[in-house]
């Protein structure tokens, strides 16, 4: 992609009214532009990153087994009004009446669409587990959203759904999204720590919040140093044996502020252990029994031909919000520092003299050379000066930087640039290209 030709609007100053990182530099590197309160429109180099996140969110969650669908963005309220949530929900819920006079709401979360869904179509234990999911946009009004995507009104979300026979089935579905969400985020270069949480208007009796410790975060955070420092579980663990993976992390204290116990926290963690930090909340895992399929009537004939109950847990991911928190998680005074795995481009090729025909021969084949090997590449072809081509490929956070000026060409080099590490070498392409393979 050649950077003369896309839309990239960057700013030299973040708006007064951004008051955190990610939301500043989100602005200032042209991924984002604000259209209401809480409302953005996604321009093109955040959508890249968007789909990226929203990709490896996907392949995680149908490695766990669940199955992918889209539901509607708008819901019959009666459906909300079978579960009992229409009136309890609050302010938050935006309600819409449509032309008919028929009431309807813009989703803020799907376990009703999606019990209605399951009993419409499952009559037998047999066709169980059971976990649907899908990624979709939803809307919840904010009473002061702020923070860029971090506290949004309208908000990318994957929600799954699992349904079993019986409890003890459904925490082994409640497991695999557990294990399923670790492998997740440090995909994304994230530590994310599963915290004990609130069900707030979800509901239940078992919840975990998934936290990304960050000065900015919007909570504090209490937990055990070594919950940090665990690994990812990967994906070559026992998928119908997960018990030993949770139990492990959750026998170490994390909790969120709304369930710290100062004294369990000092009685449970040995002092040179105990990590108190600000953390951002990027997922959040609910199992909640029949809480929807009792008063919504989501039954299957059970092994003795009884109609039961099925037992249902819920799984959010905020994919918008995650790129806030990889942000606040990996950036420095230059910009933003993406992770490989997100990166909306592998490589920015820039080109520090566009009238220079030597140059643009060396400029185009590097990036022919860079395609083979199946990178997305941004060529910097403009005729912004060099400390303006350095300043957007620091701001927007790309990977890999490789420069070719008239002096490389002359000697046959070209310099590198890891942007994490800012280490720069002076490499002819050939090595720079294996080095950028990896």
């Amino acid at each position: 992609m050649r950077l003369s030709r896309y839309f990239l609007p960057t700013l030299k100053e973040a708006p007064s009214d951004a008051q955190i990182v990610s939301h500043q530099l989100m602005l200032r590197a042209g991924l984002i532009k604000q259209e209401a309160a809480g409302i953005y429109a996604w321009l093109p180099l955040g959508l890249r990153v968007l789909n990226r996140i929203e990709q490896i969110v996907r392949e995680e969650q149908e490695r766990a087994g669940a199955v992918e669908l889209l539901m509607p963005t708008l819901q019959l309220a009666d459906l909300w009004r079978e579960s009992g949530r229409y009136d309890a929900y609050g302010p938050e819920m935006l309600r819409i009446t449509d032309r008919h006079e028929r009431e309807l709401l813009y989703g803020p979360t799907n376990e009703e669409m999606i019990t209605d869904i399951f009993r419409g179509f499952v009559k037998s234990y047999k066709a169980l587990p059971l976990n649907l999911f899908h990624i979709q946009w939803k809307f919840r009004d904010e009473r002061r959203p702020r923070f860029g995507v971090m506290r949004g009104r309208e908000f990318l979300m994957k929600d799954a759904y699992s349904f079993d026979i019986d409890e003890a089935s459904a925490r082994k579905a409640y497991n695999r999204m557990f294990v399923a969400y670790l492998n997740t985020f440090a995909r994304m270069g994230l530590k994310a720590v599963p915290m004990r949480a609130d069900t707030g208007p979800i509901g239940g009796d078992l919840s975990h919040e998934f936290i990304v410790l960050a000065d900015t975060g919007e909570s504090q955070v209490f937990c055990d140093r070594k919950l940090v420092e665990m690994p990812a579980p990967g994906s070559g663990v026992d998928w119908d044996d997960l018990q030993a993976i949770v139990d492990e992390r959750t026998g170490l204290y994390a909790a969120t502020e709304e369930m710290h116990d100062a004294g369990q926290f000092e009685g449970q963690t040995a002092e040179a252990d105990r990590l108190t930090a600000r953390g951002i909340e990027v997922g959040h895992i609910f199992y909640f029994g029949t809480k929807y399929s009792a008063p919504m009537k989501a039954k299957v004939a059970g092994p003795d031909g009884k109609d039961t109950e099925v037992h249902m847990g819920s799984y959010g991911v905020g994919v918008s919000r995650l790129l806030g928190a990889i942000i606040e998680a990996s950036h420095d005074e230059g910009g933003i520092i993406w992770p490989d795995s997100v990166a909306p481009f592998d490589v920015v090729v820039i080109n520090l003299r566009v009238n220079d025909e030597a140059v643009c021969v060396a400029c185009e084949e590097a990036v022919a050379k860079l395609e083979a090997l199946g990178k997305d590449v941004l060529y910097d072809d403009t005729d912004e000066r060099p400390g303006g081509k350095f300043a957007t490929a620091d701001l927007i956070g790309i990977p890999w930087q490789l420069t070719i000026g008239p002096k490389g060409v002359a000697e046959g080099l070209v310099e590198l640039k890891r942007r994490a590490t800012g280490e720069k070498v002076s490499i002819p392409l050939d090595e720079a290209l294996a080095k950028v393979r990896g």
